[in-house]
Order: C-alpha cells, then structure tokens, then sequence
C-alpha cells in the first residue's frame, strides 16, 4: 500500500498539465461586433471546455496586428470582419491552408472565398454595403432625403456624412472599391475627392457610423446595412438605403493565422464557427448579416444580397496585396490629404 501511495504522489503532479493541455486554450482576434464577439466565445467555451482570450478590433487593424506579429505569432484566429485583408493575409503567407469538414454546409459564395484563396480563409457571412440616416434629424434640418451615392455630393450635406477610414476598416474600404468598380477609377477618385468635403469624421471602426446617425451625432453614416439595421430594431430614428446606382457587398471572413501556438484549437473553432448553431448566434445577438451555413437561421431583418441591386464585386483583384496597398495609398495622398 505504502508503493502504491508513493507512485501516486509522484504521478499526481504530472496529471496537471495533462488536464491543461486537454481544456485547451485559444487567442482569437474578432472583428464583428463585441457583443458577438462576446456570445459566441461563451458557447464555444461551453461545448469544449477550451479557454479563449480574445481581441476585438476592426479588420484592417486586425490584418495590420497579424502582419507585426508575422515573426512571433501571438493569435491563433482571425474571425470576421471583411474578406479583403484575410485574401491579403492569405496572399502573404500570414494564415495557414485548411480544408473544414463543414465547406460541404456552406453557400457557394463562401466556397469561392476559400477557393480563392487556396484555403486559406473561408467566408462566414454576406453583408450590403449602404448607407443610413438619423429621420428625425433629417426632418429637423429639412433636408431632402438621399437615395443614391450621388445624393452624397450635395452641398446640403456639408459636414453631415461619417464614413471610416479605409486604413483601419474594411468596411470603408469596401466602399472604396465599390466607388471604384461603379465608376471606374478616375471618377471614382473624383467623387471620393467630393464626398471629402462633406465627410464630419473619418472613424476607426466601420460600425461606428451606424452608431453615430443612431443617435444623431451625424446625418448620414456610410457603412454595411446590417449594421444599421441593429440600432433600427433597437428603435433607433434611422432609414436604411440601399444606393440606386448600386453597391458592393462583403464577405466576412476566418483565418488561421501561421505559426499560432494552438492549432488543434484554431480548427476546432474553425469546424464550429461554420456550423449552423454557431452562425445561429449573431441573429441572436441582433448582428444581422447572411450566415454562410445553409441551414442557419436567418433572421427576418438580415438585409438580403438577392433584394438589392450589387455590382458583380471582385474579391480576388481587390482582396490582393498590391491592389489593396495601391488604393489605400492613393486615398490617403488624393483624398485624405485634401483640405475640408
């Protein structure tokens, strides 16, 4: 008896760490909303037993910290936000090849996105780019109502537009290829030059325009129409536009980032975050974009790609790494620059 409680006294420590390693541990950068962000790794947590640390920034400074972090990798995930910088990250050799069980669950649209880049993302989600703005301020000022991209440009709206900064945002810089694809790059330019004079902030965050014409800090907020429509169900004074010329749209994205000290974690989340109970969660949550599970609930608010007039968007040329470095360049010299 004395042996055995010996040899258990000298096992006893060893059995730690193997517990440890078998809960797991995950680092998970987020770039939807927190409160998404948030629910999800509550019921991942819950179905694994995995801890998670997570991070939530926008998309673009979501890319920005995985490239920094390229030589000591410090995340594992890369989870929403839109497709372009996962396709650049992708390009770059930031996130590693990965084929999940669940592509046979998905949308073709969301297959395309992780052929594309040779499984290297994958798409979770489909959203419309718009515009919205606050009803009552609108009334207050008496001014026209804007439906179309063009209605942008009018002197009536002069400091009364909020759009992101397309460094740090996805969401802004699918604007800006959307202007460039719907008028080619010359005129394109040329009405971002416009819109510039009617611009009160250039946010970080590409939601946070929808925050602001939610409670009147600005008219007008440029951003992804499911974005709106969550302080519009909120009971927010806010009408959402789909522009008349047409729009572009995005592909929420997931990467696994190269060198991450958890893989087997990283694809566990990966598997679950494409399955229909996990894309359930951010209708759930009011997030209401298209899930690219067949078989995850919509929900009845989610603005739907096939309802609105979208150009046929180029993921592959505007989700490139010289595409991308090029345009945003160029804004910041021609756009950015310019005096108000």
């Amino acid at each position: 008896m004395r042996h055995l409680i010996r040899a258990l006294a000298l096992a006893a420590p060893a059995l730690v760490p193997t517990i440890a390693v078998a809960q797991g541990n995950l680092v998970l950068y987020c770039s939807v909303q927190e409160e998404w962000c948030r629910a999800a790794i509550t019921a991942f947590e819950k179905k694994t037993g995995v801890k998670v640390a997570m991070t939530r920034k926008s998309s673009g400074e979501t890319y920005a910290q995985v490239k920094a972090e390229a030589s000591n990798p410090r995340g594992d995930i890369m989870w929403g936000g839109t497709g372009d910088p996962h396709l650049q990250a992708a390009e770059e050799g930031l996130t590693v090849e990965y084929k999940s069980p669940m592509l046979k669950e998905l949308q073709p649209w969301a297959v395309k996105q992780a052929e594309q880049s040779k499984f290297r993302t994958v798409g979770i989600y489909a959203g419309v780019l718009g515009f919205g703005y606050n009803t009552e301020l609108l009334a207050r000022k008496k001014l026209p109502e804007p439906k179309c991209w063009n209605d942008l440009l009018s002197d009536k709206y002069k400091d009364e537009v909020q759009v992101a900064d397309p460094n740090s945002s996805g969401t802004s810089y699918t604007m800006l290829a959307t202007i460039v694809q719907l008028l080619g790059e010359d005129k394109g330019f040329d009405y971002m030059k416009r819109l510039h004079r009617n611009i009160n902030q250039y946010t970080k965050s590409g939601a946070a325009p929808a925050k602001a014409a939610s409670s009147g800090e600005t008219l007008i907020g440029i951003t992804f129409q499911h974005d709106l429509v969550t302080f519009a169900v909120g009971g927010a004074p806010l009408k959402v536009v789909a522009p008349c010329e047409g729009t572009g749209y995005e592909i929420g994205s997931m990467s696994i980032i190269k060198g991450g000290k958890n893989p087997k974690e990283a694809r566990m989340w990966y598997d679950w975050a494409l399955t229909a109970e996990s894309q359930s969660i951010g209708a759930e949550v009011k997030n209401f974009q298209i899930p690219s599970n067949r078989n995850a609930k919509v929900s009845p608010h989610s603005p739907r790609i096939e309802q609105v007039k979208v150009i046929d968007y180029d993921f592959a040329k505007y989700g490139s790494s010289a595409e991308r470095k090029r345009l945003l360049s160029k804004w910041d010299k021609e756009v950015k620059a310019l005096p108000k």
